[in-house]
């Protein structure tokens, strides 16, 4: 199986793209976890940008979501609410279907007690009307982050990588249901 993680931050120590580098380590034999790593290539979508051949990067991401039998989507908040840049991906994704019933873990992460809440909800919301399936246990709320790693971003906390697993478990579950239906 292979499952697509895509971060909604672009800074480089970001704590979001930490558990998604965690993910890929915590990944079963059978799963390979590939992290996107070039969300800030996406120019910004307009509709008549999307006519015909789209540009390059979007291309290059709407077919990785095609191969992907599934992904994951970690995001900080910004002004309560995702970041724009991954605001944009979605808008991309929206004429072209990559989404339509593919299985999606949402995952936020923050430094407060709310861990990303009004993130996550925004986010789960636009994959709901991008008609994405979010599989039970594989939404996750991550409050006080920088706690629960290392300042290299390892992950330190025993009970997040539980949580992570529990994520990973429920989209290769779905995949598998998906498979046989």
């Amino acid at each position: 199986m292979n499952f697509l993680a895509i971060s909604g931050s672009l800074r480089a120590g970001s704590t979001n793209t930490a558990l998604l580098r965690t993910l890929v380590t915590l990944a079963p034999e059978n799963v390979t976890v590939t992290l996107y790593e070039t969300l800030d290539d996406l120019p910004h979508f307009s509709p008549e940008r999307d006519k015909g051949a789209a540009p390059e990067a979007v291309t290059k991401l709407r077919t990785l979501l095609t191969l992907a039998d599934a992904a994951i989507i970690c995001t900080p908040e910004y002004i309560h609410g995702m970041p724009g840049v991954l605001k944009n991906m979605l808008d991309w994704m929206a004429s072209s279907g990559e989404f339509v019933h593919k299985p999606v873990g949402v995952i936020s992460a923050g430094p407060s007690d709310l861990g990303g809440s009004r993130a996550h909800a925004s986010l789960a919301y636009t994959l709901g009307i991008l008609m994405a399936r979010i599989p039970e246990n594989a939404s996750l709320i991550v409050p006080f982050i920088k706690s629960r790693l290392a300042p290299n971003g390892e992950l330190i906390d025993p009970l997040l990588k539980q949580e992570l697993q529990t994520v990973l478990t429920a989209l290769v579950e779905a995949v598998e249901h998906k498979n046989q239906a």
